[in-house]
């Protein structure tokens, strides 16, 4: 049963107001899945899936920026997702590179790029470089764009980068496994410098992480939806952040 729009706006508004603004998120990471079965249901192209999930990032971070979210981290293209046909990689980057067009014409959000770059087309890499530093300054929301992203490799690569710096400071390997901290591996990870997750939201039912923020998101609090991302609705995000204020977090334990 359809409920009439004007339902869900009231319902979308009681939603709101239960959330206490201590409680909302600082940083969410965000499994954008489920846009090729949305094409397949649709009778479509898997690019039009791939667009209309562009399109949702958008309508996503504009929710963000209102409910006053500081940090998005977006899983938008895993190294895995790199061995999909060249057809459907060509055109799935295509779409990301509009869609980083369109978030520094917004001129609200500050783009960091996370993910092995050189594994990227240069024309993609050359733009993701482009808008971090165009949009640096920007003080609105701090997204993370991963792409030619997976956690495992964001772990090799922060342990082979402080390798090679304690080795540039003439240190020796013996020396640096005695000392090594769990911050001294955080310091080197594709998201240095950031909080962790507090929440991580997965859509298209699919329950697993695939390799998402590993290692930052070992107290995050999780919530899966059954949407896929493209038919994501406000009213499902505003659901994630009642559940997520409902939880009792506990680091460690």
């Amino acid at each position: 049963m359809r409920f009439p729009a004007v339902v869900y706006r009231m319902y979308e508004r009681r939603l709101q107001r239960s959330l206490a603004d201590d409680r909302i998120p600082g940083h969410i990471g965000v499994v954008v899945d489920g846009n090729r079965r949305w094409a397949k249901l649709a009778g479509s192209p898997t690019n039009e899936g791939h667009q209309a999930g562009a399109d949702k990032i958008l309508e996503f971070l504009g929710w963000c920026d209102e409910l006053g979210v500081k940090v998005v981290t977006l899983y938008m293209l895993s190294t895995d997702n790199m061995n999909r046909s060249t057809e459907e990689l060509d055109q799935l980057m295509g779409i990301i590179a509009n869609t980083l067009d369109r978030l520094g014409e917004g001129k609200n959000v500050r783009v960091r790029p996370v993910g092995a770059l050189e594994t990227l087309p240069a024309y993609l890499s050359g733009k993701l470089r482009s808008l971090a530093e165009q949009t640096a300054a920007v003080e609105g929301v701090h997204v993370n764009v991963a792409v030619g992203y997976g956690g495992r490799q964001e772990i090799v690569d922060a342990v082979k980068e402080l390798l090679y710096t304690a080795g540039k400071a003439g240190q020796d390997v013996v020396s640096v496994a005695d000392s090594l901290e769990v911050d001294d591996i955080s310091r080197y990870l594709y998201t240095r410098g950031l909080p962790d997750p507090d929440l991580v939201i997965r859509t298209s039912g699919e329950q697993r992480l695939s390799g998402f923020l590993m290692w930052q998101s070992a107290y995050s609090e999780f919530y899966f939806c059954e949407a896929l991302w493209p038919d994501f609705r406000r009213l499902d995000f505003l659901r994630a952040l009642r559940d997520y204020a409902s939880r009792q977090r506990r680091f460690g334990s």
